[in-house]
């Protein structure tokens, strides 16, 4: 078991403390928050240690977990790597791409490991299909939220949207040529809807909308590729995959057949791909904790994750 210790222990930190604990590959040591009447009720209310500086917690394992405001994942990060410990870092994985470049080169030197919470990665209803996505040529993203005030500091952009962003980089094998995008700033100081459409070197193109003032909750995206369509509901964890194949020389009675303008004819058909219930969260944490046991590559590297914020940041320069 690999000992363990969660900076920040906000909204999220909590939720990554509570599942450290019960993880069987993790040994929890502690946590620390900054904010000490926080640190104090956390400890008071979950039995969790609360360690009076970062340094000592750091000190105290083997990973550092960072649940921090992302204004200081650099910096916390830093620290650990330097100490030659792996790290787990919340998305968006710093504030700056300079930020993100400097940990990617860090842990290289340190040889550590380091990995990326972009726990979309993780959704059952994704993981069902992201073998079924091949070279797709058209994506369609709507992450919708309703208000909160938690993580309005950044733009929807960050907030949000980078989760796409991720995903469509892990299944697009290409470059980026280029982006456009707009957003509007309706009650915060940064952009709270956003829309960018992304086109890539092979020709594919991603449109991308989020928001973090809608009147319900949406998170959805829709894959178009050559003789299939595939829709993943991240939000309610289901999918929808539709494929065509050559129709059968005699269709049966309930084949559903289309033939087009030069009479070739294919068959529509239904795959339901089975979704195993899972704690994303917990999931991202422990695939961590094999890939330093088993010295193999994160299923997010520091590099995809600055790769994301690297586009990002694009989209948001193009406002």
């Amino acid at each position: 078991m690999l000992k363990v210790g969660v900076l920040g222990a906000g909204h999220l930190g909590k939720i990554h403390l509570r599942l450290l604990k019960q993880s069987e590959k993790y040994d929890l040591v502690g946590f620390f928050d900054p904010i000490k009447e926080n640190a104090v009720k956390v400890e008071k209310e979950f039995g969790y240690k609360s360690f009076d500086t970062i340094e000592a917690l750091i000190d105290a394992v083997d990973v550092v977990d960072i649940v921090t405001p992302t204004l200081s994942h650099f910096d916390c990060a830093k620290q650990a790597i330097e100490k030659g410990k792996h790290i787990f870092i919340e998305k968006p994985i710093t504030n700056t791409i300079e930020e993100a470049q400097t940990l990617v080169e860090l842990i290289k030197k340190h040889n550590v490991k380091g990995q990326v919470g972009h726990v979309e990665r993780f959704n059952p209803a994704f993981t069902a299909v992201k073998d079924s996505i091949h070279n797709p040529m058209f994506i369609e993203t709507h992450r919708l939220a309703e208000f909160n005030p938690r993580g309005t500091d950044v733009p929807v952009v960050l907030d949000l949207m980078i989760h796409d962003i991720d995903v469509i980089l892990s299944v697009v094998k290409s470059k980026v040529k280029n982006i456009k995008s707009s957003g509007v700033s309706v009650i915060s100081d940064t952009p709270d809807i956003a829309n960018a459409r992304i086109e890539f070197e092979n020709g594919c193109v991603a449109n991308l909308t989020a928001s973090r003032i809608s009147l319900k909750n949406m998170r959805k995206s829709r894959f178009f590729q050559k003789d299939a369509y595939i829709a993943v509901d991240f939000f309610e964890k289901a999918t929808e995959v539709v494929k065509m194949k050559d129709a059968p020389e005699v269709p049966g009675d309930f084949d559903m057949i289309l033939q087009n303008a030069e009479g070739i004819k294919k068959q529509i058909y239904f795959e339901n791909p089975t979704i195993e219930a899972n704690n994303a969260i917990l999931d991202e944490l422990e695939t961590f904790a094999d890939a330093i046991n088993n010295n193999t590559t994160p299923v997010v590297t520091l590099q995809q994750g600055t790769e994301a914020l690297i586009v990002a940041h694009e989209i948001i320069n193009n406002f």
